[in-house]
C-alpha cells in the first residue's frame, strides 16, 4: 500500500482548468489552457494539441525545466502562448478565426519520458456562437426579490413579536404594583376587624 501511494503522488497530471467548456465568437480568437505538474520533473517532454480526437493542430516538445517548448508541427491558425520555466508548466494555445467547424472536442495530451513514458490528458469542449448571448437573470432577480421580501417579513414580525411582549411584561409589572398597593392599605380610619385601629377590651363581669 505505501508503494502504491508513492506512485500516485509521482504521477503525471494534466488539466484544463476548473471547466472543461469554452465559449468563443465567431471570427474571434479563442484561448484553450492546458497545464501539466509532474512531482519528480521532466525531460524530452512531449505534447500534443487533438482536435476531435484525431487532428493534430500543435505538437511541440520540452528538453528540460529550464527550456521553453519547441514547435515542431502545427495548424497555421494556432499560437503557443504557454510558458515552462516559469511557475506553471503552461502548455496553452490560442485558435485564432475561429469558425463554426471549429466546434468540437480539444484534447490536452502530455508524455514524459522520465516517467517510464507516463501519459495523461485532459479535454475542453469548444462551442462557437454568432453573438454572445446575455443571461437573463429575470428568474434570479424574482428569486432573491422573494427571499428578500420573506426575510424582512420576518425581521418586522420578530420586532412586533418583541414590542408585544415587552408591552405585556410593563402591563403585567404595573398589575402587580397595584396589587401590592392595595394589599398594604391602612384599614385604621374603616374601623375593621385587623385594622391597626385599637379594639376596645370587653367590660368586666
Amino acid at each position: 500500500p505505501g508503494l502504491h501511494v508513492f506512485a500516485i503522488a509521482f504521477a503525471l497530471e494534466v488539466s484544463v482548468g476548473k471547466t472543461n467548456t469554452v465559449m468563443a465568437l465567431n471570427n474571434s480568437n479563442v484561448l484553450l489552457p492546458c497545464t501539466f505538474t509532474t512531482c519528480i520533473g521532466f525531460q524530452d517532454l512531449v505534447f500534443t494539441w487533438y482536435f476531435n480526437s484525431t487532428e493534430m493542430i500543435y505538437h511541440g516538445k520540452i528538453k528540460s525545466k529550464a527550456s521553453e517548448p519547441f514547435l515542431v508541427g502545427r495548424n497555421p491558425r494556432v499560437e503557443f502562448v504557454g510558458s515552462t520555466t516559469g511557475k506553471d508548466n503552461n502548455i496553452s494555445i490560442v485558435l485564432k478565426n475561429v469558425e463554426f467547424s471549429d466546434a468540437g472536442k480539444y484534447t490536452c495530451h502530455v508524455r514524459n519520458p522520465k516517467e517510464k513514458n507516463a501519459q495523461h490528458n485532459a479535454t475542453i469542449f469548444l462551442t462557437v456562437v454568432q453573438q454572445m448571448v446575455e443571461a437573463d437573470n429575470t428568474v434570479t432577480l424574482i428569486i432573491v426579490g422573494v427571499v428578500g421580501g420573506l426575510i424582512g417579513l420576518l425581521i418586522l414580525f420578530m420586532l412586533i413579536k418583541r414590542v408585544v411582549l415587552f408591552i405585556i411584561k410593563k402591563t403585567q409589572d404595573g398589575k402587580k404594583e397595584c396589587l401590592v398597593s392595595s394589599s398594604g392599605n391602612d384599614n385604621t380610619e374603616n374601623g375593621l376587624a385587623g385594622s391597626k385601629a385599637e379594639q376596645k377590651a370587653p367590660p368586666k363581669a
